[in-house]
């Protein structure tokens, strides 16, 4: 096991990593729907409404969609690999997905569903992750590997897609 599973990020790395967050994904934080949906969403990206959980008394939808999304993740990165955990105005930290979240092993750092902020979930190379919206209440998950991975359990506990690649889901 390694030293630190979960890591805060020094000010510098916290500095490094949110720059090139917000570059590479054109990432615009706002309430406002007219600049929604938050980020320039990547080719191989695949994004659904959070609506249904509104109805979710018990939150089994909320507990399966967080477990299919986190062992897609695991899966995408590998047993050494390691994640960013991004939530916007607060502590950024860098994880070990293998070694966190198991008996015996600190949490996960955050949660791919927004809980008031954005929550991003990225692999170190930036191709992997996830981008969940507070106030549009959406996740985006992209790249390849985690869309053949989860796309099919996520659809079946959210309902179908609102985008795929950026675009209305209808229209590509």
């Amino acid at each position: 096991m390694r030293e630190h599973s979960v890591s805060v990020l020094p000010e510098a790395e916290h500095r490094r990593v949110w720059d090139r967050f917000s570059a590479d994904f054109r990432f615009r934080p706002s309430m406002s729907p007219l600049t929604w949906p938050g980020i320039e969403e990547p080719p191989a990206s695949t994004t659904w409404s959070l609506a249904l959980l509104d109805d979710d008394p018990g939150y089994a939808r909320l507990d399966r969609l967080t477990a299919v999304v986190k062992q897609g993740l695991v899966s995408c990165v590998g047993p050494r690999g390691a994640l960013y955990a991004l939530d916007w105005q607060h502590t950024s930290y860098r994880f070990t997905p293998t070694e966190t979240g198991g008996p015996g092993q600190p949490a996960w750092p955050l949660s791919p569903c927004p809980d008031g902020d954005y929550s991003i979930l990225l692999s170190e190379d930036f191709r992997t992750g996830s981008f969940g919206h507070p106030w549009e209440e959406s996740l985006c998950l992209f790249g390849a590997e985690l869309l053949d991975t989860v796309s099919a359990q996520v659809g079946q506990v959210l309902g179908p897609p609102i985008r795929r690649s950026g675009q209305a889901a209808g229209t590509h």
